[in-house]
């Protein structure tokens, strides 16, 4: 491991401040960084404790909620806000790690954690564009059966690994930024980037910039989460849908689809959305909707069974929310 100097944060002014010595990365709970140094992944001059950001979960006159960045995990879940207005971000962070890994990830460290792809993770023995841009794309040829259907390239087919941004996702969270040069807002769903030629370049977020909170606008009247995966607990997805679903009298009236397992980033499937949108609440027109959305997908060798896999999990995920309606 290499070398680093360590200093703690007493508020975002402070860490953003600390930010500008150097090549430096936030440290929250530490679940995906920790993992990353000891396996010189990372290997940063300068490590900036953020736990001191706000915690705090703060509910608005509509509804919504504005969560500190260094909100744990299972205090997210645990919510009673959350899990009345927002069932589909407790199920999500639940369906998500162990309790213990729950109580030490913040909402921030979630959300920007990097990729499970066993490459990515193999400094010594395999090529990744990710870790070392321009060396090539192991996954590509290799063992792909977890890897990305939607949105990859030739130069990285890796998937992200938060339950959590694919639930936020879905509920248009927006995410508050803070660096250097003052503060602003991204959408979620525009805050992660698909690979292109540069899958080394993760985010929207300039150098030294950090998230301070995660803002969820008014609820939507039903909301759930759902993930397939090869064991029971403790595994990451293969498909995961976060949907929200409004209907009235048998007729579609909101509808927002976030898929995980599939994509560099949480899939938000906006063709699938547009085909649901004022037709019937039916199982054909749910199984219609997955289709003309998984229509784009492009599998490698060992994951085409996710195509069908995602667009029955979506068909199923929209039945359980329209309430016997379909």
């Amino acid at each position: 491991m290499k070398p680093f100097t360590y200093a703690r944060a007493e508020d975002a002014a402070d860490a953003v401040r600390l930010a500008e010595t150097g090549d430096v990365r936030f440290l929250g709970g530490g679940t995906n960084l920790v993992d990353l140094l000891r396996q010189t992944v990372e290997q940063p001059a300068v490590l900036v404790d953020v736990t001191g950001l706000s915690s705090a979960i703060e509910e608005r006159a509509d509804g919504g909620l504005l969560i500190g960045a260094a909100t744990r995990n299972t205090a997210v879940a645990e919510h009673r806000a959350v899990r009345t207005r927002f069932p589909v971000l407790s199920r999500a962070i639940l369906a998500g790690a162990s309790a213990q890994i729950r109580n030490m990830a913040t909402v921030g460290g979630n959300i920007l954690q990097r990729t499970r792809c066993a490459y990515f993770y193999d400094n010594d023995g395999s090529r990744c564009n990710k870790r070392d841009p321009g060396q090539g794309c192991d996954a590509a040829e290799g063992a792909n059966r977890n890897h990305a259907i939607l949105g990859a390239s030739s130069s990285c087919v890796a998937t992200h690994p938060s339950d959590m941004a694919v639930a936020l996702a879905a509920l248009d969270a927006v995410v508050h930024l803070r660096s250097a040069g003052g503060s602003r807002t991204v959408p979620l769903t525009e805050l992660h980037r698909l690979p292109g030629e540069h899958p080394e370049v993760e985010t929207v977020l300039a150098p030294g910039e950090l998230i301070t909170a995660v803002e969820l606008p008014a609820p939507a009247p039903r909301s759930t989460y759902r993930k397939v995966r090869d064991r029971a607990s403790f595994a990451f997805a293969l498909v995961s849908v976060a949907a929200v679903l409004d209907v009235q009298d048998g007729v579609v009236t909101e509808a927002r689809l976030a898929l995980g397992g599939v994509a560099h980033k949480p899939w938000r499937a906006r063709t699938a959305e547009q085909a649901l949108l004022d037709g019937p609440a039916t199982v054909q027109a749910f199984r219609a909707a997955a289709e003309a959305e998984l229509a784009a997908a492009k599998p490698l060798r060992d994951n085409g069974f996710k195509v069908e896999l995602a667009v029955r999990t979506i068909t199923a995920v929209l039945g359980e929310l329209a309430g016997g309606q379909a």
